[in-house]
């Protein structure tokens, strides 16, 4: 897949998971978007790393969808816990 795609992926799957877990973001719409786009990679990465599987078959395969969405969760969760502790 190329640049392109990733990043449509990753904007996409940052909207689902704010969709996933709705509430006040410290950094905005820009943050969970960028998020989105470091999920996807992440997703891919972990998809491959722990399951073993490969996880970015393309564009349309499900299983990049997944992994890209479990990603960009994981990183908004941590994203909340760190911005969230600092603006306190």
């Amino acid at each position: 897949m190329g640049i392109i795609a990733w990043i449509l992926i990753g904007l996409l799957a940052g909207a689902i998971a704010k969709a996933l877990m709705p509430g006040k973001d410290p950094g905005g719409c820009l943050i969970t978007m960028l998020l989105g786009i470091a999920g996807g990679l992440l997703g891919g990465w972990l998809g491959k790393v722990i399951f073993g599987v490969d996880s970015i078959d393309g564009f349309f395969s499900l299983s990049t969808w997944i992994a890209a969405v479990v990603g960009s969760v994981i990183l908004l969760v941590l994203y909340r816990l760190i911005a969230g502790n600092r603006s306190r």
